[in-house]
């Protein structure tokens, strides 16, 4: 079988999880292409595990101080382009596109007439079952269209219909067995101006934080250590943090969650995938939630203990061996076999 894998590439969540993917294409020596869009080809990093990828335009948002900026994102859809790269990019020698909501090969594959399966957490919002807090209806139906499917595989924290599979985790050898330094804080929150998080962060000496964002450097701020965008040297860090301050991005949670790290959210304002992210965290006990960048909130997560883990699978080769089968109707049992022995509770009722 010959795969052609398609990438959202706006956050790094998207091609974290991919990278787990890939590792275990590779071992099985499946066939795959990768191509990537939704930012810059410059800002893409640590993108050895695709070999010779392409890249496309695709669709985005822009972001200004940690909220979705509708003109701008308005301004620097290239519909032109988008529709090009569709007409352009053949998918006719793929037996199936298999897409991680990225809309080239979507629409592309559609109108070759080649199946295309979905996996993303986005689908996962296509089930009435899961939480979507607001205009779910509108909301379902952009989703189905932005990158159109005909299987739709949901990621997410808790199995709450039969096409959701949990997020896919691997454990990291050398530094899974780190316990957590107490006053070590990791940072991420890309989306924010990053002199607004120095100043958000500059007020609690006795903590030592490593902020990563995309406009930092590595350099020392006195308590204060900023990192350049680094998936190793992020995962070291994460590894025996003792908390994580962060956007609510899916796969930053998830990766918090199994390393049993505690949360302190700042969901992107004007994304509603990010708004529901926090508030199921809320509501499961797993997260505190802010809506700007609160001192308050701050000072009140530090002293909070460790959050509780959740031992999500760390090898994706059950669904592999599904997409190779070509059994794809049976979605309730890739979804049953996933989820066996893992049981999510909270930490409030634990």
């Amino acid at each position: 079988m010959k795969i052609l894998y398609g990438v959202q590439g706006t956050g790094n969540g998207h091609i974290t999880r991919a990278r787990v993917m890939a590792d275990c294409f590779a071992r099985k020596n499946v066939d795959v292409d990768y191509i990537f869009s939704g930012r810059d080809n410059t800002k893409y990093f640590d993108m050895a595990s695709f070999g010779d990828y392409q890249t496309k335009t695709g669709l985005s948002f822009s972001t200004r101080n940690g909220q979705v900026n509708q003109i701008d994102t308005l301004k620097n859809i290239k519909l032109g382009q988008f529709v090009k790269d569709v007409r352009r990019l053949e998918v006719d020698q793929y037996d199936l596109v298999f897409n991680d909501f990225e809309p080239v090969s979507a629409w592309a594959a559609r109108l070759a007439k080649v199946p295309v399966i979905a996996m993303s957490h986005q689908a996962a919002f296509l089930s009435p079952e899961v939480p979507m807090h607001s205009h779910g209806f509108l909301k379902r139906t952009f989703l189905k269209q932005f990158a159109p499917a005909d299987i739709h595989l949901g990621v997410h924290w808790q199995p709450f219909s039969k096409n959701i599979i949990p997020p896919f985790i691997p454990y990291e050898k050398p530094i899974n067995h780190c316990r957590s330094i107490e006053n070590k804080v990791l940072v991420y929150l890309p989306f924010e101006d990053l002199n607004r998080v120095l100043e958000f962060l500059r007020d609690f000496p006795d903590k030592e934080f490593y902020c990563y964002h995309p406009d930092a450097k590595d350099c020392s701020k006195t308590h204060i250590h900023l990192r350049a965008p680094s998936r190793e040297g992020f995962l070291k860090d994460l590894a025996n943090t003792s908390g994580v301050v962060g956007n609510a991005g899916f796969e930053l949670s998830s990766e918090a969650l199994k390393f049993g790290k505690k949360l302190l959210l700042k969901p992107l304002e004007g994304q509603f995938e990010q708004h529901a992210n926090a508030q199921t965290l809320q509501d499961m006990g797993f997260a505190r939630v802010m809506h700007y960048l609160s001192s308050d909130a701050l000072e009140e997560f530090l002293v909070e203990p460790s959050g509780k883990s959740i031992d999500f699978p760390a090898d994706p080769c059950v669904l592999v061996d599904w997409l190779l089968s070509k059994q794809w109707h049976d979605l309730e049992g890739l979804h049953n076999s996933l989820w066996q022995g893992l049981r999510v509770q909270s930490s409030k009722a634990a």
